[in-house]
């Protein structure tokens, strides 16, 4: 059988002859000592820290079945070890507790060497076998170093102490976003806050189911992290809405104070019609979502109206609006097309009552026409026609004009006073 030797990696950190699953018997693995010696003489040499990582976490795998990937390993195969094994279970923790201490003990110092869920195993165990303090904290600041290459199966830890009245540690996982969001900027970018964020967000959706779960513990998870971490807010109401259902006496205050952490802005629209129908929400939280959708319906409107006034072909080509991120909705549709459904009609309303005001006056000159009393023919007709002309080209400009103001009467008189002396109005009247 072949041992794990400095010699069977090179200094680039590649094996001569085997991957990293070959290097590894059980008399290797049985061997804690030999193990730890072989692998400083390999950091000796100067071997990348991911190698020195794969090599860790392939190891502890197979030793400890606690720390696989594997489906279902966990616990069916810690059992059976119980089960199994001669020795009596306080033997084994105290094997457990050892491996998981020399192990953190042995650890890379580079923050990307040992993926994150691996560690976030490593501190389920640890937490299980009761390490020493100091182990603890020294896995939680490695966590928090990559905190948003997490995923909620690992970062679902149970809790082990018998005090605590949750079955998940949100305890640790409030520690470890803390620990998270006090990272030097440089280290901790945009785009890692909005992972753990929605990560977060995730975690809070399943602790909400505990009915143990405090107001407290609640609140403080989700105010850890600044409002700017959530691109959406769609997690977050999902969270805020089932712990109100599960915990139906929490206060009213309470409740104002967990929804004002809600951005009705930032929901999309399908959260925002559950909101507007949830009774577990305050009135002034609804209201606020209610408010917050008709603004963004209004401002679409707005945007599509000015771009028809215009002749644009489309409103991003006047740069109103942004691209949408997203397709439109049925109702964001809806809306649009009974806006312009609108428009149409006011403008075939207003060219039927400009084309009966025409045929108004028509029938006025016909009806005038051969009269000879005070000339009407030569001092109506020539102005009557000129005052047409410019009614049909207000109307061809403004669609409006001011045609549909005035009756017929009223156009007649205002010609007649425009046009007749002085003399024929004081003998008229």
């Amino acid at each position: 059988m072949m041992k794990l030797s400095p010699e069977s990696v090179n200094l680039t950190g590649k094996s001569t002859h085997f991957s990293a699953e070959c290097w590894f018997d059980d008399t290797c693995i049985l061997d804690m000592d030999y193990f730890v010696k072989t692998l400083s003489g390999i950091k000796a040499k100067g071997v990348r820290p991911e190698l020195i990582g794969s090599i860790i976490t392939h190891y502890a795998s197979k030793w400890l079945p606690d720390l696989s990937n594997d489906e279902g390993s966990d616990v069916f195969t810690s059992q059976k070890d119980f089960e199994d094994s001669p020795e009596s279970v306080t033997a084994i923790w105290m094997k457990k507790r050892f491996f998981v201490e020399t192990l953190v003990g042995i650890l890379p110092p580079e923050k990307d060497s040992i993926p994150c869920n691996f560690l976030l195993r490593l501190l389920r165990v640890a937490n299980m076998v009761r390490v020493e303090p100091s182990y603890r904290v020294d896995l939680e600041k490695r966590i928090s170093w990559q905190l948003d290459q997490a995923t909620l199966k690992e970062l679902l830890i149970p809790s082990f102490v018998h005090t605590c009245g949750t079955l998940l540690d949100v305890e640790l996982v409030l520690r470890l976003v803390k620990r998270f969001m006090n990272l030097d900027e440089s280290v901790r970018s945009g785009s890692a806050l909005i992972k753990v964020a929605k990560l977060i967000d995730n975690y809070l959706a399943e602790a909400a189911v505990d009915a143990n779960l405090t107001w407290s513990e609640f609140f403080g998870l989700v105010d850890a992290l600044p409002a700017h971490a959530r691109s959406t807010d769609d997690g977050l109401y999902r969270a805020i809405d089932t712990y109100l259902k599960t915990h139906p006496g929490v206060s009213k205050q309470e409740r104002k104070t967990l929804c004002r952490l809600i951005d009705s802005r930032k929901l999309s629209l399908e959260a925002s019609l559950h909101a507007a129908q949830n009774e577990r929400l305050p009135v002034r939280a609804v209201i606020q979502v209610l408010l917050s959708e008709q603004t963004k319906v209004n401002r679409h409107q707005i945007d599509w109206s000015g771009s028809f006034v215009s002749g644009a072909r489309s409103p991003n080509q006047l740069g109103l609006i942004e691209p949408p991120a997203r397709c439109m909705s049925k109702r964001e549709m809806n809306a649009q097309q009974m806006e312009i459904k609108r428009l149409k009609e006011d403008v075939l309303r207003l060219q039927s009552q400009c084309m009966t005001m025409q045929s108004q006056i028509e029938k006025l000159l016909e009806k005038k026409r051969g009269s000879g009393l005070f000339g009407w023919k030569k001092i109506i007709v020539p102005s009557l026609v000129n005052k047409v002309d410019k009614i049909g080209e207000i109307d061809r400009e403004t669609d409006v004009g001011y045609v549909g103001r005035q009756t017929p009467g009223d156009m007649k008189t205002r010609l007649v006073r425009g046009r007749t002396p002085n003399k024929w109005r004081k003998s008229l009247s």
